[in-house]
């Protein structure tokens, strides 16, 4: 628990925009696709994983009853245009639009997984900024990401790491020829920029480890024997994706390009994120928690770094309590945009802001403090008289702006679109990433106030399947708190006809339902199911108060929320009340865990990455601060009650239901000995259950095999009960 949500249900990339929480958090974030926490850095989930072959997951007794259940479970590609668990590894999943200098292009990514190889990989494609077809730019079996234009339009620059080598930056000349390595550093660049004169890039690297130094030196790969003692002398001392911590720490440096000079910016046991260049490239801007205790609160600043002379100091230019973090220059270098928390006590339950600060230091101003609604990515127009940033608002998330003197915040994108990411280009140009109900998010060029579409890489998959109908819904809970929620209908939905249905809760809890395309609620739609997704109490979108409300009471509001969702999809005549079934990942799952044990109404449950004995985590998950922040050290009598009092598993003798308990077994966000917990105590009460635990994988699973089989294990298991 640390910024924000656990990963949520759905499965198709990891999304850039994350990184603008700063931290990660439970739960879901841009879409269907895998949400991340805002509690966790986001260089951390670029650490590649080593897994073991999928025959060491298959079980000899693991489903033995797969032969009896319904057909519609092991049809990997139906013939009748519904969507299948293939259709996952034909879809290209597009992220990081950026327009060109003269604003000719867009440069974007298309992620693919690829089953063959069991790997997911990352290629840089470029279309006309007016349409037209897209051309490929990276080789299809090299990962490449992060695509940069230099300013200067010479060349487009992205990260790749090419053989047995950690990632670095290269480049390709737009008049021709073979991509360049410009950066040889031992360890992996997680990040950079190009400088506005395009002769020096900035880099985000973390302090290497003796093994990456001596690999660097022998111009290979190196082997090494047996690793050292882990020494842990930090509070904070596990992260997901990571693993033990040690003061090994993220810093800035600069290089010239031509001379291959390397100069490091920032240093000190502290962490630096989000670097960013100023207009003049004198400074960069950065994210950082230099409180005397890191690892005791969530006090991130913005700070500024000369570029030229890293010794004349640091300038903080924040000052509040709470987290501040992706900083954007103003083209005029005086004003940075940023995003910040005024409520410190509310921890990840706050709202974001968003802000501007003087580069000098101090003055800060608050533009949405009237808002209650979470902001993200706050960059400044190229004349610099609006600050553009995203807007999540009752399961929407907009593309908006304000002047930076503040006034009336002005929405551009809106209604049944989620805008994930979006690039501010010359001239008043602005691409941005924009999914829907039934369309994965693609490229969009913002012309007035229409966003037309610029790419379209799963058109012909889209134009070949009946996906479900989305709708919108609005109920009531028990005690009267207006609820909002998505239901997805089965694809061939015959009106007047009830369905089995699928209570599918989101992670987090800090995160929302949204009009974006998703995958896995539309595979459920796929095989007959009517999809309920609510966004409950402690869902972001719907102020502050609404996020907050189930502090210490986990399963409180929340239960009553989704289970008042279920009731009002019975009323509306969708949902089969005899054939309901529960499930969910990360806060998906916890949540699910407190409806198994509250109510027998469900004939199947499947609980992904969940928490049962909530103590259990204190110390053993990466999540220390929130654990003490919210609940208090648990052994203090009065922070144990409320340990207990919320955790499922002292419930468990009253679970009726059947349930699927999954987990990654190197997951450090909600470590595997809940599902362990879960699926043993369950054992013991005579309750239907199965363990699946994914060898090598961390909380939410990569690996493109064992996404197949999580996905077929579902619809095996749901069929079962259900169908």
């Amino acid at each position: 628990m640390e910024a924000s949500p656990w990963f949520s249900a759905g499965v198709l990339s990891l999304e850039v925009a994350v990184a603008d929480y700063i931290a990660l958090g439970h739960g879901a974030a841009p879409s269907a696709a895998l949400r991340l926490d805002p509690r966790i850095p986001t260089e951390d989930f670029r650490v590649n994983s080593d897994t073991f072959p999928t025959a060491r997951l298959v079980l000899a007794a693991a489903l033995s009853w797969c032969c009896t259940v319904s057909g519609l479970a092991d049809e990997a590609v139906p013939k009748d245009g519904r969507l299948g668990i293939d259709h996952l590894f034909q879809l290209g999943a597009v992220s990081e639009p950026r327009i060109s200098p003269e604003g000719e292009w867009i440069a974007y990514t298309v992620a693919r997984d690829d089953l063959v190889e069991d790997e997911t990989r990352n290629r840089v494609w470029m279309v006309p900024l007016a349409g037209g077809e897209p051309l490929p730019l990276t080789a299809d079996g090299e990962s490449s990401w992060q695509p940069r234009w230099s300013p200067d339009g010479r060349y487009l620059a992205f990260l790749s790491a090419r053989g047995d080598r950690p990632a670095q930056v290269w480049r390709l000349s737009r008049v021709g020829g073979e991509a360049e390595q410009i950066s040889d550093t031992p360890q992996a660049v997680s990040a950079f920029e190009w400088s506005p004169t395009s002769d020096r890039l900035l880099l985000l690297l973390q302090d290497p480890t003796e093994a990456e130094l001596a690999a660097h030196e022998q111009g290979e790969k190196y082997e090494e024997q047996a690793p050292p003692p882990r020494v842990i002398d930090r509070k904070q001392f596990k992260q997901d994706y990571v693993g033990y911590l040690d003061r090994r720490r993220s810093h800035i440096y600069v290089l010239d390009i031509a001379s291959k000079e390397l100069l490091q910016v920032t240093d000190g046991d502290f962490d630096d994120s989000e670097p960013t260049w100023s207009p003049d490239g004198e400074r960069i801007a950065f994210t950082s928690n230099r409180t005397a205790e890191p690892d005791d609160n969530y006090n991130t600043d913005i700070w500024v770094a000369s570029a030229v002379q890293p010794d004349s100091g640091l300038v903080q230019v924040t000052r509040g309590p709470g987290t501040d973090g992706s900083p954007a220059w103003s083209p005029d270098g005086k004003l940075i945009a940023h995003t910040t928390t005024t409520d410190v006590a509310a921890m990840l339950y706050a709202t974001v802001h968003l802000a501007v600060s003087s580069a000098r230091g101090g003055d800060t101003r608050v533009l949405s403090g009237a808002l209650d609604r979470m902001v993200f990515q706050p960059r400044f127009a190229a004349d610099g008289r609006y600050v553009w940033f995203l807007l999540e608002d009752s399961g929407e998330q907009n593309l908006a702006r304000i002047r930076p003197t503040g006034g009336e915040i002005e929405r551009r994108v809106v209604g049944e679109n989620v805008v994930t990411q979006f690039h501010v280009g010359g001239g008043g140009l602005l691409a941005a990433l924009v999914s829907r109900p039934q369309l994965p998010a693609e490229v969009f060029l913002l012309k007035g106030r229409k966003p037309e579409q610029r790419t379209f890489t799963n058109r012909d998959l889209l134009a070949a399947l009946t996906l479900g109908e989305v709708r919108k819904v609005a109920f009531q809970s028990p005690d009267g708190t207006a609820i909002e929620g998505f239901v997805i209908l089965p694809a061939g939905y015959v009106e007047g006809q009830r369905y089995p249905a699928i209570l599918d809760i989101h992670g987090g809890p800090q995160s929302q339902y949204d009009y974006s395309f998703d995958f896995e609620g539309q595979l459920y739609a796929a095989n007959g199911y009517v999809v309920i997704q609510p966004n409950p109490r402690g869902s972001t979108g719907y102020g502050q108060a609404f996020c907050h409300a189930i502090w210490q009471d986990w399963g409180g509001p929340d239960f009553e929320d989704v289970m008042a969702a279920v009731d009002d999809a019975v009323a509306r005549g969708w949902a089969d009340a005899d054939r309901l079934g529960v499930g969910g990942w990360s806060y998906g799952g916890i949540l699910t865990n407190q409806v198994i044990t509250k109510t027998d109404r469900f004939k199947a449950a499947i609980s992904g990455a969940s928490e049962v004995l909530y103590v259990v985590n204190y110390a053993h998950d990466h999540y220390q601060r929130w654990w003490t922040q919210e609940l208090g050290p648990p052994w203090q009598p009065e922070a144990r009650e409320i340990y207990e009092r919320m955790s499922p598993f002292n419930r468990v003798e009253r679970v009726t239901t059947p349930t699927l308990v999954m987990g990654g077994e190197e997951d450090w966000n909600v470590p595997i000995i809940n599902s362990e917990q879960l699926y043993l105590a369950l054992k013991n009460v005579g309750v239907e259950t199965q363990l699946v635990v994914y060898p090598g994988e961390y909380h939410g699973i990569d690996r493109p095999s064992y996404k197949k089989d999580r996905y077929q294990r579902y619809l095996e298991w749901l069929a079962r009960w259900l169908q």
